[in-house]
């Protein structure tokens, strides 16, 4: 259903499923999930570890294929497209922040930016690598390598990367597990407000449940089921204490 800003929801999740194989047979991690984020809204996940969260959000983002079920971002379906067109897709409309940053060790910051706009040919990829990292705080930091920075600029760093291609989704699983307490708040005070300033969307994996009570609707999973979409801190604090 299109909210009213006449955009197509964010994610609409229709009973999907996720199985893999073991040694001791198949291994259910998803079990039927419903769920649509609206474009704009931020939505926090949270839930014990093992729960799906993780799984959940690389099947969003179209790094893991649902065993059944139905996945849409904005709006377009991606239960059949091909490896290639996933990645194109994801490229163009989606960034992804991990908790271990995931930059190249071998190139600056402005290179590490650059990489998604280079890929989507961008002419002008290091002129808005530049801004994005301007826009994170790291303007004076460009041509400085991952292991020269510390790890709440390695974070921002991230942040500029996913950010940096204009995303509508953006997908943060545990950003703030590797900092320390007020360095984490600071990245996720900046997450927050480039997505509010972009009109992006946003889904945070968090255990933080304070974290969790920021986002505009709080998501708890437990043993690959959704048990509640409800929103609020009181909830976010519940459901994260159980992790």
């Amino acid at each position: 259903m299109e909210q009213e800003t006449g955009r197509p929801p964010s994610i609409a999740l229709s009973d999907v499923h996720v199985e893999l194989p073991s040694g001791a047979g198949p291994v259910t991690i998803l079990r039927g999930l419903d769920l649509t984020v609206a474009a704009g809204e931020i939505v926090g996940v949270v839930g014990p570890s093992g729960a799906g969260k993780s799984t959940m959000m690389m099947v969003i983002g179209g790094l893991e294929r649902p065993t059944s079920g139905r996945v849409a971002v904005a709006g377009r379906d991606l239960t059949g497209l091909s490896e290639d067109d996933l990645a194109r897709f994801r490229r163009d409309h989606v960034g992804i922040v991990f908790q271990n940053f995931h930059l190249v060790p071998t190139m600056t910051a402005l290179e590490n930016v650059a990489i998604p706009l280079e890929f989507a040919g961008r002419a002008d990829a290091f002129d808005r690598a530049g801004e994005a990292l301007e826009a994170v705080g790291l303007g004076h930091r460009l041509t400085h390598y991952p292991s020269q920075l510390s790890g709440g600029e390695q974070q921002r760093t991230a942040l500029a990367r996913a950010f940096a291609p204009g995303p509508g989704l953006v997908l943060a699983d545990e950003p703030t597990g590797n900092l320390d307490g007020g360095t984490g708040g600071a990245v996720m005070d900046l997450m927050f407000t480039l997505t509010r300033q972009r009109g992006a969307s946003l889904m945070l994996i968090t255990h933080d449940a304070e974290l969790a009570g920021r986002c505009d609707r709080v998501v708890h999973l437990e043993d690959g089921r959704i048990t509640d979409q409800g929103g609020g801190t009181q909830a976010a604090a519940q459901a994260a204490g159980a992790g």
